[in-house]
């Protein structure tokens, strides 16, 4: 098995040099921080804060009771934030800034993502440049018994690694991409529910319009 692998490999060498070996190291590791901010995003409950936003309602509508017991089955990393300020934390900056500490902890493996999507096209094309400088040696060496095929083939080879490095880069792009609008959505669901418990639109025992007062009722 491990000898069949570095066979496989000894020829993907030959064929595109170190190039392509490379960038399928590359390839493998992407795949690998892909999978794991997968796992990432589901064990934090991404995109699933259907008991946060019932208990942010709720809070909203003056029912503190019912928003702390919403709030209490909700499994959003983002619970502690909403947490802390039905507690009675009212500075948004620091509310803000817990929020943000957790978004960097789901964030992180973003700037690798987009470095490969940026420098695999490059270092494709730098294999490329390898392979044509090789070809056009080839060629020079054949002298004046030049044949066409020579030329070819190099030129195909090189163009290989140009191949592999978009073939890496524009996956990891559209990756990189949903994953960052993501964490857009996340964020502009913490600045709303953050807002909603600093400012509910109906403070806890301000009755509902229509509502009689519980004062005395005089003759």
């Amino acid at each position: 098995m491990i000898g069949a692998a570095v066979e496989l490999l000894r020829r993907v060498a030959d064929l595109g040099g170190p190039v392509v070996l490379i960038l399928i190291g590359v390839s493998v590791l992407t795949v690998a921080v892909v999978i794991y901010k997968l796992w990432q995003f589901a064990a934090a409950g991404v995109g699933r804060h259907r008991a946060l936003t019932e208990a942010v309602a709720a809070w909203d509508g003056g029912d503190r009771g019912l928003a702390r017991a919403a709030l209490g089955t909700s499994r959003s990393y983002l619970r502690p934030v909403i947490e802390l300020a039905m507690s009675g934390q009212t500075d948004p900056e620091r509310l803000g800034a817990e929020a943000e500490a957790r978004f960097a902890r789901l964030e992180r493996g973003f700037r690798l993502l987009d470095s490969v999507a940026q420098l695999s096209p490059l270092l494709g094309l730098f294999g490329t440049v390898l392979g044509m400088i090789a070809a056009f040696q080839a060629l020079q060496a054949a002298g004046t018994q030049v044949d066409p095929s020579i030329l070819a083939g190099g030129i195909w080879v090189a163009l290989l690694t140009t191949a592999v490095g978009l073939a890496v880069a524009m996956p990891t792009a559209l990756i990189l991409s949903w994953f960052e609008s993501r964490m857009e959505a996340e964020r502009v669901l913490a600045e709303t529910a953050i807002h909603t418990v600093l400012a509910p639109s109906r403070p806890h025992g301000v009755p509902r319009a229509g509502e009689a007062s519980a004062g005395p009722v005089h003759a």
